[in-house]
């Protein structure tokens, strides 16, 4: 079998039934001659939709009306879809397609009627908001099996392929199993296939070592970055390339930043920090699996696949222009020892340790002489977990609303040009790095 190619697209670009359909012609006129893996995200703000729909079930609130909504656009977009393309695989009396839809529905509502059920909160967000990528998966593979009739296209779920433990809402991968049930894909393009379509942001938590399918986790908030590499490695891809709305790997926000620059080439090891970082177009764990079988990762706009987008691969380059980055919703949390006594080692363990049992994740840190301060994304019920665990052996205070602005590969003009006019509450500086955090 000839090298197969991986394509990621992400919630823009399957937002609605025109992305869907300049999905296809993507697929069509810029695809591979070879076999194709083709990873979807939720459509639109579909997650987004299905978090607020799942904590309302999860009270006991009514969420109807948002479901209904969740329902209705999913179908007026496959009905848009289907009135651009010819007829699909239908199988009489019934339409096959509009039935399997419905059913993904019926199975959905079941699902969160039993939301209240889970004691664990982050459990049940795995079972239910990863509804999301399944109906988008379903609507893609639909479209494109009107392409490209005659058994080219075949849908497939990652859900059976990506075993993981149950670190639920960021499940790591179970990496020989996974890599087994990947065969599967390898298997359906043998037999005809061109192009195979799968959801992003999916796994099944099985015990380690066992193929049979266990609960429903997810791979951590935009994790279809994620999917797309472990399936390459695993396949031992050829390449990745993600289709976003941006001309590829910028070095800042363009809706934030005015006068962003593209970098056409970047090595694996720059990507992976600012993405730790927060760069918002890859997902941090997409690099690794990539570089370890050194397979390149392109960045291109589905808006203009044309354009030459940006390669990121093992690569030597000259200085990169400083790269903005921003995180916002942020909390920045102190803590001081009640007896003013120094921040020792043994306490920094106790503050580790709280922080992991709320997994709550460390954005920047810093110490001085009797207190340690930490930058987290703010969940509330996880903050608030945290200063339970540790407000009786430390003085506590928080700010919320707060930001975290990262430059990386820093100069004196980048810095006098971010920091102008706001309010610091801490700062740090490393050789390449430069992190602050402010008010809002």
């Amino acid at each position: 079998m000839e090298k197969l190619q991986v394509y990621k697209f992400g919630g823009a670009s399957v937002k609605d039934a025109a992305a869907i359909l300049n999905l296809c012609r993507i697929v069509r006129d810029f695809g591979p001659q070879g076999p194709l893996v083709i990873v979807v995200s939720a459509m639109g703000k579909t997650t987004n939709a299905l978090e607020e729909i799942y904590d309302l079930a999860y009270r006991g609130a009514d969420y109807s009306a948002q479901l209904m909504a969740l329902e209705d656009y999913h179908r007026r977009e496959f009905v848009a879809i289907c009135a651009q393309l010819p007829p699909g695989p239908a199988r009489p009396p019934e339409d096959a397609e509009t039935t399997d839809l419905e059913s993904g529905f019926a199975d959905m509502r079941q699902a969160f009627q039993r939301a209240a059920a889970f004691n664990d909160y982050d459990e049940g967000y795995d079972q239910l908001v990863s509804y999301g990528e399944r109906l988008s998966s379903y609507l893609v593979s639909s479209a494109l099996m009107r392409m490209f009739p005659g058994g080219k296209v075949q849908p497939f779920g990652a859900y059976a392929m990506i075993k993981t433990d149950k670190t639920w809402r960021e499940a790591k991968v179970d990496w020989p199993v996974t890599e087994r049930q990947t065969q599967h894909l390898v298997s359906m393009l043998l037999d005809g296939a061109d192009i195979v379509v799968t959801e992003g942001f999916v796994g099944n938590a099985a015990k380690f070592g066992e193929t049979t399918p266990g609960q429903v986790t997810t791979l951590g908030r935009e994790g279809s970055d994620y999917t797309a590499a472990i399936l390459a490695y695993c396949l031992r891809a050829e390449s990745v390339t993600i289709w976003k709305d941006v001309a590829g790997l910028l070095n800042a926000d363009p809706k934030i930043f005015p006068d962003t620059v593209r970098y056409p080439e970047i090595s694996y090891r720059e990507t992976i920090e600012m993405a730790y970082y927060g760069a918002s177009v890859i997902h941090p764990k997409t690099l690794k699996p990539l570089a370890d079988r050194n397979i390149p990762l392109r960045v291109k706009s589905f808006l203009d696949p044309a354009a030459e987008g940006t390669l990121i691969h093992d690569c030597q380059h000259p200085a990169l222009a400083p790269a903005f980055i921003r995180k916002t919703d942020q909390c920045l949390l102190s803590f001081a020892s009640k007896d003013f006594s120094f921040i020792s080692e043994e306490n920094l363990a106790v503050i580790f340790a709280a922080l992991a049992q709320a997994k709550l994740k460390i954005n920047v840190m810093q110490n001085s002489a009797i207190s340690f301060s930490v930058c987290t994304d703010f969940v509330e019920r996880r903050v608030h977990q945290l200063l339970d665990l540790l407000r009786e052996q430390f003085t506590l205070h928080y700010n919320t609303g707060v930001q975290l602005f990262t430059i990386k590969n820093y100069d004196a003009a980048s810095i006098a040009q971010l920091t102008a006019g706001k309010r610091l509450l801490l700062e740090q500086r490393t050789r390449s790095t430069f992190q602050f955090v402010c008010q809002a």
